[in-house]
């Protein structure tokens, strides 16, 4: 018995996760993980009977995370509840990420739930670049990094009116169900074989990548030692660190057995041209400072609370993404390229 069910059993039911969020990449990873650790899990979407049909183990519910009723009426009587919702791609960031968290902040005070959720690096400035802790200034000179600040601000705020809150910051998503990533919509194109590798950072420039099983797993380990966390925990994961910008390259070359794919250069020059004409080039764009300047999360609170983070080797992270993006057949030799000696050139 996991802590969560002995947990769920002392208080006489069995423990009861709402998810927000369920069909995207970290909100599906970490419902699978939650309902391999004895929750029941209650996803809430825009087409609950869709889906249902889809994913049978989970119970589907209508609802938007914009209506404040609906959320809170799927939220009733469930011990956590997982806020992975984000506006699609990077637009409507201002209009819709702060009520979508005041609406799961009213939900868990109604229902007495845990909030948990995941976090990114969009908070910090260039001041604080390098090496980062959960603790370090939150100066950000974007407006998503300034929305990310304020969300926080209000979860902070809800724990001090009795709400327990957990937040786990990574990098760039990958893995199984991260289509709308950056490694699904510009290192690789879903759909077919690759046949070259495209690397947004500028030459040199190390990259955090966070694979999305790795991140659920942290998530649910932090949930059943809840117990042991203050009101209002933030935690970093280290998750792949690519020090030079080559590595993720480098082993998308080792597991498709392709030593010669091409790695070429993001062309961000084209989206600044586009920009006057697709706006969500200019939301991109405004998010460039990520590829240019080396940013890396310490996980140091993170090892000393779990005594590990939990990590799959890159090579075998990189396979099931492809395989998820269909860019790889399942019954491809995944040793086929292990001695390969590889650079990005």
């Amino acid at each position: 018995m996991t802590e969560n069910e002995h947990d769920a059993g002392q208080a006489g039911h069995k423990a009861v996760a709402l998810v927000l969020g369920a069909t995207g990449g970290v909100g599906g990873a970490v419902a699978a993980k939650l309902l391999a650790n004895g929750y029941s899990v209650r996803a809430m979407h825009r087409n609950a009977a869709a889906n249902a049909v889809k994913s049978t183990e989970y119970d589907w519910v209508d609802g938007d995370a914009m209506n404040r009723d609906e959320v809170m009426k799927a939220a009733a009587g469930v011990d956590l509840i997982v806020h992975a919702v984000n506006p699609p791609g990077y637009r409507n960031w201002g209009k819709l990420v702060l009520p979508m968290i005041d609406n799961t902040i009213a939900a868990a005070e109604a229902s007495g739930a845990r909030i948990l959720m995941p976090g990114n690096v969009y908070n910090f400035g260039p001041e604080t670049f390098g090496s980062i802790s959960e603790d370090s200034p939150q100066n950000p000179l974007t407006v998503k990094g300034k929305i990310r600040v304020a969300l926080e601000a209000r979860l902070e705020a809800a724990t001090r009116r009795g709400t327990q809150v957990i937040l786990v910051r990574a990098g760039d998503f990958f893995g199984p169900g991260a289509g709308g990533s950056w490694f699904a919509q510009a290192v690789v194109k879903p759909g077919a074989p690759v046949k070259a590798i495209t690397n947004p950072a500028d030459p040199g420039v190390g990259h955090q990548w966070a694979y999305l099983p790795d991140v659920a797993e942290t998530m649910v380990r932090l949930v059943a030692r809840a117990d042991e966390l203050p009101s209002f925990s933030r935690f970093h994961m280290e998750g792949v660190w690519d020090h030079d910008g080559r590595q993720m390259g480098n082993a998308i070359r080792r597991v498709t057995g392709r030593a010669e794919l091409p790695i070429k250069r993001f062309p961000w020059w084209a989206l600044r041209l586009a920009q006057p004409f697709v706006p969500v080039f200019r939301e991109l764009l405004e998010m460039r400072y990520l590829w240019q300047r080396e940013l890396h999360m310490r996980n140091d609170r993170l090892v000393a609370f779990l005594g590990a983070e939990p990590r799959t080797p890159i090579d075998q992270a990189v396979r099931e993404t492809l395989i998820g993006l269909g860019c790889l057949d399942e019954q491809a030799n995944p040793g086929s390229a292990g001695n390969l000696a590889l650079s990005a050139g």
